[in-house]
């Protein structure tokens, strides 16, 4: 069964050009060229992946980002025009997990669909025990994190990049060596996207984000993610 793409761009021969290639790829494409028509779609019918220009005629992409977000965790790439590194940031911060700045090149949008799609199915062995750290618990098998028996929001980027970060426990993960291992193949990335990531994963599993006790920086290295928690 092909993957199903939702595309929200208001542009028809862009949105038509990228129906075209995408369906070649063996994705199923549904266009939506209003913010609201992509809510209704998404209220609708499940959705592999969102691709969501930020520039809509009748909202704000990162509203629609930010509803769509409250409700399901369908991995989003922005497409944007702004070429504003806060803009990028914003829809980072409301849990976007990749952005391609526009004008494009369609074989690289493909590119970041599938590496958005491969790191939300990554394999996980049925029978992995969770991993599990004080009163944090990450179930790679379910795909969730809880802290105290609750749920976390993260995006599946950041699940990734939480799970990377545990498993090399007590070892400090450069920016690059992190990038790395959850894209999985070289592809431009907005310089301090990790940063974004790191802070909201922060806002979701520490007690103090501001005095972060899990997920540590090490300035000029990296990150670390703490072996002893309580």
């Amino acid at each position: 069964m092909s993957e199903r793409i939702l595309l929200v761009e208001d542009d028809p021969r862009l949105a038509e050009m990228l129906c075209e290639y995408l369906g070649q790829a063996g994705f199923s494409v549904t266009v939506a060229p209003l913010g609201t028509t992509a809510l209704e779609r998404l209220a609708e019918a499940d959705y592999d992946a969102v691709v969501l220009d930020l520039m809509l005629p009748d909202m704000d992409g990162l509203d629609v980002c930010r509803q769509l977000r409250a409700k399901a965790d369908t991995p989003v790439l922005m497409l944007t025009a702004r070429g504003e590194p806060i803009d990028r940031i914003v829809g980072l911060e409301l849990g976007a997990d990749d952005y391609l700045p526009k004008p494009f090149e369609p074989r690289e949008l493909l590119a970041r669909v599938r590496a958005i799609l491969r790191r939300r199915s990554r394999a996980t062995g049925p029978g992995e025990k969770p991993l599990t750290f004080g009163r944090l618990e990450i179930d790679t098998a379910a795909h969730v994190v809880r802290l105290d028996g609750e749920a976390c929001e993260l995006t599946g980027y950041q699940f990734n990049l939480l799970v990377t970060l545990a498993k090399n426990a007590g070892r400090v993960l450069s920016r690059d060596a992190l990038l790395d291992a959850v894209k999985g193949e070289q592809l431009e990335s907005f310089d301090r996207s990790i940063d974004v990531h790191i802070s909201r994963i922060r806002a979701a599993i520490e007690d103090n984000p501001k005095k972060p006790r899990r997920v540590i920086t090490v300035r000029g290295s990296g990150y670390v993610f703490a072996k002893a928690q309580d």
